[in-house]
């Protein structure tokens, strides 16, 4: 992305009969990803299709209406909320004579700007790298942006697209051993914290997890009112009650999620995949709560860390329209295990931290004693300094 803000429409297909409160969370939640990677908004288009078109993905009368718009405000880019093939992407940039985005690619882009660590880095970009590949057009360059620019690539022609492809080729394969090394070295480090409780805060993305990991590892972890603000994983020891255990954020789940960044980031996810308790955080205020418990599931799921002891902390409830009304009401379709626990807090407002903190105990200490069965809360535990970076 440019430092300069950018101006985009976003374009949505919706199949006949689909819940228009549904296309709308769903476009209220790309225009958020929108706003994270410094691009304004100027408009929406939405068409109701049996099936998206193969050519263009929208309408011929729709796609008209978008390029009218497009060159009469000049519009830097479109953004649309599915993923574009790679003949779509290049029928549309030769109508639209801008930049197009599909979902994943801003999501990319988004954690391009965002990874800190090496491991992060070298994660997003091998999955854009991977994502690019099939992509490449004669009129726009997307490694372009990844170079600071934005400009077209006047004249390129099929020899031009040849070389990138040969270059993408070999930073692939590059990359790919880069993350096998920084992977071996994490996986060092987390086999000798094997003889501690590992928890893990999982969630969609945006639900306040981090906010959590600083009140409950009192470190001082970034936190802020953005779509993917974690994106490297943060490990803190905390200590509970003389029990010790090691608390991780990491990057969090969005619905859609590029399947290469998935693949990509399961080192990363390791963290989640090796822990011994999770807590699912929600954000109980959202209208489409329910549907972002489906999506952080299946995640889990895919990345095979679905089985473990999970605590939901129903986060926001400051933020309920009806605060007379008790949440549980609200999850009847929610399918939790039978040794799951819930709790409802507040991570901005502070509202039962301390029940979070006792529910945590009980499933540390638990855990714990399993490790350890013959331990005691001796001095050794009760003099280490609380919060400690791992």
């Amino acid at each position: 992305m440019n430092d300069k803000s950018n101006k985009g429409v976003l374009v949505s297909v919706a199949k006949k009969g689909e819940d228009d409160r549904v296309v709308e969370e769903h476009l209220d939640e790309l225009a958020f990803l929108a706003l994270t990677a410094d691009i304004t908004t100027e408009k929406i288009f939405t068409q109701k299709l049996e099936q998206p078109d193969k050519r263009t993905f929208i309408g011929k009368g729709k796609l008209e209406e978008v390029h009218a718009f497009v060159v009469a405000n000049n519009i830097d880019l479109v953004i649309f909320d599915d993923d574009l093939s790679p003949s779509q992407l290049r029928n549309l940039e030769k109508d639209l004579k801008c930049q197009i985005y599909d979902r994943s690619l801003l999501i990319l882009d988004i954690f391009l700007n965002r990874a800190q660590t090496a491991q992060a880095k070298t994660q997003v970009e091998l999955a854009r790298y991977q994502y690019l590949m099939p992509r490449l057009t004669r009129m726009w360059t997307h490694l372009e942006r990844q170079r600071g620019g934005t400009g077209t690539r006047g004249g390129a022609g099929e020899k031009e697209i040849e070389t990138d492809r040969r270059m993408i080729r070999n930073q692939i394969s590059v990359l790919k051993k880069k993350l096998e090394k920084i992977e071996k070295q994490n996986a060092v480090q987390r086999k000798s914290r094997s003889n501690i409780v590992r928890v893990a805060l999982v969630g969609y993305t945006n639900v306040g997890k981090s906010t959590l990991m600083r009140l409950l590892s009192k470190s001082d972890v970034k936190a802020e009112d953005k779509l993917f603000a974690t994106v490297d994983s943060t490990v803190r020891k905390v200590v509970i009650q003389a029990i010790p255990f090691l608390l991780s954020d990491t990057v969090g789940f969005i619905r859609k999620l590029p399947h290469h960044l998935i693949e990509s980031f399961k080192s990363t996810l390791a963290e989640v995949r090796e822990a011994d308790i999770l807590l699912h955080v929600v954000d109980v205020s959202h209208p489409a709560y329910e549907d972002h418990i489906r999506v952080v599931k299946e995640t889990l799921r895919d990345i095979g860390a679905s089985d473990k002891p999970t605590i939901y902390v129903f986060n926001k409830i400051d933020l309920l329209e009806n605060e007379d009304e008790e949440p549980v009401e609200k999850m009847h379709s929610m399918h939790m295990e039978e040794d799951d626990e819930k709790v409802f807090v507040s991570a901005q407002e502070k509202i039962n931290i301390n029940g979070l903190r006792e529910l945590i105990f009980k499933k540390v200490k638990k855990r714990h004693y399993q490790i350890f069965p013959n331990y005691l809360k001796d001095e050794f535990y009760l003099g280490q300094e609380h919060n400690k970076d791992v």
